[in-house]
């Protein structure tokens, strides 16, 4: 057997977190090779956030068009060319991968290798190629490893589903055409955002959700607004409604459900992700799981394997690209800088991109009165913001949680036009230790979305 090859680092995966920090190692000055087995630019590029963005970016369109009389503009009929959105789709996701895989390919220092990676001891790799058939594999060792393979959609275990063509959040976006009726499985953010986007295509839309509310991660009032919005627009949404069954009937999809049975033409499963963990015979190098799959690691991403360290979604983390990002950061401050860096205690916002948004940061309500926290709660409806009734975005509404004793802000919630960027200003307020009180009586831009927090915390007075 051939003699390993030795670098100073190897990161698996080419995902948002894997990426930078392969570049960050190659700078230093470190021998470092950088592993991918499919298409370079990880989940949030090739199948993820860039792609879907762009196609409800799309859908956000046909939407305006319908709705051009209300603003006064006459329009004719509003058709939407899936197949010309999905090769938009394609193009952006194309020039992004191709841009991602030039800037490692002229790194100095940093090679990247095409295969999938497996684990045969400790710290040491093999690489096998689907384009190299009938080539030994190549092997590969380093005295650090950092894994980033991220997560792939689930397949839940509903009697009939094998027999049925499902789609997945993936092979959705490879659609040519609009399903006469989607059925989606599963309220979460997947489900909502493609279920959202199809209708706006021109699809009859039913979303099967089993818990009793849509983003049951949410304050109620949250997932009751958003349910409103949807319904409205015409999509029908059923909770509590448990999948005993799938299968065919004649030339449709078949759900059954208790009591209830759905038909339609296609059908999206959005019941969440599972890690690749499978994929790298973890156990040949020491690396231990959680119950779920995921890589178990500490608040510096150590796994339970001697200099081999997991970053991103394979953590078992929130599955944000923000997330795995800061994931890079504080390992390119304890690797390259010599920093006691943790992932302990950081902020976790994120963002549903159904229209209106759904922008988040801290704690909702709920949790902080399961903490015994004493809090006070600021609401304002959409309905009351200036921009947004200019704009006629006057659905949803903002809320904020604030310690009563600190008056600083504890978590908000904004349900509405542009809710990921204002809730990006709580934040930034959040991050500063700035009191609601500073909120209330800044002197912010007239009419934006962002002046509305100053009327948000005036409804404490």
């Amino acid at each position: 057997m051939n003699s390993p090859e030795q670098y100073d680092a190897i990161v698996i995966g080419t995902g948002q977190g894997g990426k930078p920090l392969a570049a960050a190692f190659a700078r230093a000055g470190w021998k470092t090779a950088i592993i991918e087995k499919g298409r370079v630019g990880g989940t949030c590029v090739v199948e993820g956030c860039t792609p879907t963005k762009t196609m409800v970016a799309s859908a956000r369109v046909a939407h305006l068009a319908r709705r051009a009389v209300d603003y006064g503009v006459t329009t004719g009929p509003v058709s939407v060319d899936v197949e010309a959105v999905r090769r938009r789709k394609r193009d952006i996701v194309d020039s992004w991968s191709a841009g991602s895989q030039k800037g490692l390919e002229r790194q100095d220092n940093l090679d990247l290798i095409l295969g999938t990676a497996s684990f045969t001891g400790q710290r040491m790799l093999q690489v096998t190629s689907a384009d190299a058939a009938g080539m030994p594999a190549r092997l590969l060792t380093a005295g650090k490893i950092f894994i980033n393979t991220g997560a792939r959609p689930s397949v839940p275990p509903i009697p009939g589903l094998g027999s049925v063509d499902f789609l997945d959040s993936t092979s959705i976006m490879e659609l040519a055409q609009a399903p006469g009726h989607l059925i989606v499985l599963g309220g979460g953010f997947i489900g909502l955002e493609f279920g959202q986007m199809f209708h706006r295509f021109g699809s009859r839309v039913t979303i099967v959700e089993g818990s009793p509310r849509l983003v049951s991660g949410e304050d109620e009032d949250v997932s009751k607004e958003l349910e409103k919005i949807l319904r409205e627009e015409g999509i029908e949404i059923l909770t509590e409604a448990t999948v005993r069954s799938v299968g065919h009937s004649g030339r449709c999809i078949e759900v059954a459900i208790d009591g209830l049975t759905v038909q339609g033409t296609h059908l999206l499963v959005a019941a969440g992700r599972v890690p690749n963990s499978d994929l790298l015979n973890p156990a040949a190098a020491g690396i231990e799981l959680d119950e779920r799959g995921y890589i178990a690691v500490n608040e510096q991403m150590e796994t339970s394997a001697p200099g081999v360290y997991a970053l991103g979604d394979i953590t078992g983390a929130p599955p944000f690209t923000h997330i795995a990002y800061d994931d890079y950061r504080i390992l390119r401050r304890i690797h390259l800088g010599g920093e006691d860096a943790s992932r302990a205690g950081r902020q976790v916002p994120y963002t549903l991109f159904t229209d209106p948004q759904l922008g988040r940061i801290g704690l909702t309500e709920r949790e902080a009165r399961q903490r015994g926290l004493d809090v006070r709660v600021a609401k304002l409806p959409m309905s009351r913001v200036a921009r947004a009734i200019e704009t006629d975005e006057t659905r949803g509404f903002m809320k904020a949680v604030v310690d009563a004793d600190t008056d600083l802000i504890l978590g908000a919630a904004v349900l509405g036009i542009e809710g990921g960027e204002v809730a990006t200003v709580v934040q930034m307020a959040m991050m500063g230790g700035v009191p609601y009180t500073a909120i209330k009586d800044g002197v912010f831009s007239h009419p934006t979305l962002s002046e509305s927090l100053n009327n948000l915390f005036m409804t404490m007075d």
